[in-house]
């Protein structure tokens, strides 16, 4: 059985009806840029966010920059801390700011943002701190918070892998001003491209944003009123999103009955551990295994794609040497790279399927 890291088809095939008649809305219009696709899916997705506000742009990491820039977060006097283990794309965000950043280290249980650590690697600098929602799970928005709140500090929550997720019932809007997405193809809600939004309670930050992310312009005006990005939602991709909108609960649904397939049937085994999580929407399910790139050739032999996110951290990527921090000095993050692989996950893969991921997993693991 061919059993791929991700496939988009019968995602694309179950939803076809929708998004073929969005596209000949976008096509009757032709209005191609910020026009009415993306304004029906800023509010869809606010709403299903549980927010007031929703501001579309180019990327996730965009989404995190103009937040963060939103709030202030501009000077190379200033920091922000971030977990060492996520996609590089979160630290190129803070650098594209201008500020320094400061990584920390994980939980080696979640693999999330550690508050102790942060707390330790904080400094009279730190401006702002950028938790990751690693792998559809959601960190302890309650200690971030109450950190950020003794440094004076704003808190940009990086969701680009966790559409959906709630902190202790409640929406990650209720625990800090901005929340940023990415939708690219992968995500829990993904587009056919690029494309990232901002969330956020606050009317004006809202206003700030939109003007930000088209150039800094007045609206309806040729006149930038600020310095500004080029950074908007396409209209085609607004129309696959609003496609795939409401069948986000569904799918993250799904997600959680395979990821409790696999939680069962790995559990306890010798050389093999599922990462450890209490909430989360599932975008990826990640194990640690001792032996993790020949399980990966094995399952590799028998048609089954992982991925390993991610396989450096980011305090040891070139692109973040003047983070001042060496090998070793992020254990945690640093062990974890070793081991992390990611099993197949997404809407519509079969139940089938996961087991027959689970047995080629304990056939490799009889062979130790």
């Amino acid at each position: 059985m061919k059993i791929p890291a991700v496939d988009f088809r019968p995602l694309l095939d179950a939803t076809e009806p929708a998004w073929r008649a969005r596209l000949a809305e976008l096509f009757g219009r032709m209005n191609f840029v910020l026009g009415e696709q993306v304004r029906g899916f800023e509010t869809e997705f606010a709403a299903a966010m549980g927010a007031k506000h929703c501001v579309t742009v180019g990327t996730g990491t965009a989404a995190i920059e103009i937040a963060l820039r939103d709030a202030g977060i501009h000077y190379p006097a200033q920091e922000v801390i971030a977990p060492a283990l996520t996609a590089p794309f979160t630290g190129v965000a803070i650098a594209s700011t201008g500020a320094r950043i400061r990584f920390a280290d994980i939980d080696p249980d979640t693999l999330l943002l550690d508050p102790e650590d942060a707390a330790g690697r904080a400094t009279r600098a730190t401006a702002a701190i950028v938790p990751v929602h690693l792998y559809g799970q959601v960190c302890d928005l309650l200690a971030i918070r109450s950190l950020a709140r003794k440094l004076g500090a704003v808190v940009v929550q990086d969701a680009c892998q966790a559409h959906g997720v709630l902190f202790r019932g409640k929406p990650l809007t209720a625990f800090s001003p901005y929340v940023a997405y990415s939708f690219y193809p992968t995500k829990n809600l993904g587009a056919l491209g690029d494309g990232g939004a901002i969330v956020t309670n606050h009317a004006r930050a809202a206003a700030r944003l939109s003007s930000y992310r088209d150039g800094g312009r007045v609206p309806g005006t040729q006149i930038a009123g600020t310095p500004g990005q080029n950074s908007r939602l396409d209209e085609m991709q607004a129309c696959y999103l609003r496609a795939f909108l409401p069948k986000l609960a569904e799918w993250n649904a799904h997600r959680a009955r395979i990821a409790r397939i696999y939680t069962a049937a790995l559990s306890g085994l010798d050389g093999i551990t599922p990462v450890r999580t209490s909430t989360s929407v599932w975008h990826l399910f990640v194990v640690r295994a001792r032996r993790r790139d020949k399980l990966r050739q094995h399952l590799a032999s028998h048609g089954i794609g992982t991925g390993i996110h991610y396989p450096v951290p980011l305090h040891l990527m070139p692109a973040f040497t003047g983070c001042g921090l060496k090998r070793g000095d992020l254990p945690h993050a640093e062990k974890a790279c070793k081991e992390i692989l990611s099993l197949p996950l997404y809407p519509y893969l079969t139940e089938a399927a996961a087991h027959e991921v689970v047995g080629r997993i304990r056939q490799f693991l009889g062979r130790d």
